[in-house]
């Protein structure tokens, strides 16, 4: 079936995969609701990036640990212009490569890659747990990070194991710009006009609970959340949620902790109900 969520108005917090996220849902007849958490832009200095890769080129990395599809997308996006690209995935290709989940998975393969090891959990304990278990004494290691978030405890533990760590960050967020559409979406929610929020990563959460408490409105998010059935991509996000004392309604079975099976969970579970009503395609 592939309008089992026809008329449901979903509320999405997507910020890297926002496009496909809102269209897997449109296909299951969906109305989507799009409220990015950040606005992602380039790293204002490119140098260091340009830096980076060419580094990488002319001696590729025994190991390379990309934290998130976005990362590596803008890394090719720098390597372009510079004309570069062929030799870069070239270089890419030659060294061992590590993913934080399913979205630099995705990514490698857009550029003909795959990841030789993809974490259990999407989060930097998980790619530090991972990397335990593999010898990296006097290996050379890329760091792709994200910003907003101290890597240092990551990095340390890399280089614990005798690993030279070469750390890239390729691009910014833009926390403010999206801060209206987020107090909107809130109080949509608060409303009832939402009938379902669809959760993919432990910072939306956060994110959600810190912009509600900066504009003086988490009782009208918590009024909100608590008349708005939450879907979860999985056990990362459902223990950020409880740590705010709330519950994941919807939740993929079993390890399957990806947008399609997260989808097919909402879809099965709303399906069973009547739609509140339709919304427009975003929030600004």
């Amino acid at each position: 079936m592939t309008d089992r969520l026809n008329g449901y108005r979903i509320l999405i917090l997507e910020t890297r995969e926002e496009a496909q996220f809102s269209r897997l849902l449109a296909e299951q007849g969906a109305d989507v609701l799009q409220c990015p958490m950040f606005t992602i832009h380039d790293a204002p200095d490119s140098a260091p990036i340009e830096a980076w890769i060419r580094r990488f080129i002319a001696r590729p990395c025994d190991d390379l640990v990309l934290m998130t599809g976005e990362g590596l997308r803008r890394l090719m996006k720098v390597a372009r212009p510079l004309e570069v690209e062929r030799d870069f995935i070239a270089a890419i290709g030659k060294a061992r490569k590590f993913a934080r989940g399913p979205k630099p998975g995705r990514a490698l393969r857009e550029i003909g890659l795959e990841p030789q090891m993809t974490t259990e959990k999407p989060t930097s304990e998980g790619i530090a747990e991972m990397l335990a278990r593999v010898d990296l004494a006097g290996h050379r290691l890329g760091l792709q990070l994200y910003p907003n978030k101290d890597h240092s405890a990551l990095i340390g533990a890399i280089k614990s194991q005798g690993a030279e760590v070469d750390t890239v960050t390729p691009y910014v967020y833009d926390a403010k710009a999206a801060e209206t559409n987020i107090v909107t979406a809130i109080e949509a929610m608060a409303q009832g006009r939402i009938d379902a929020m669809a959760l993919t990563s432990s910072g939306q959460v956060r994110r959600l609970f810190e912009v509600a408490q900066a504009h003086g409105c988490e009782s009208r998010l918590r009024d909100g959340l608590a008349r708005t059935p939450i879907a979860s991509v999985g056990p990362v996000v459902s223990e950020e949620l409880k740590s705010h004392g709330l519950r994941a309604d919807i939740s993929p079975a079993n390890d399957a902790f990806f947008m399609k099976p997260l989808i097919s969970a909402m879809a099965a579970t709303l399906g069973k109900n009547a739609p509140r009503g339709t919304a427009a395609n975003r929030l600004d």
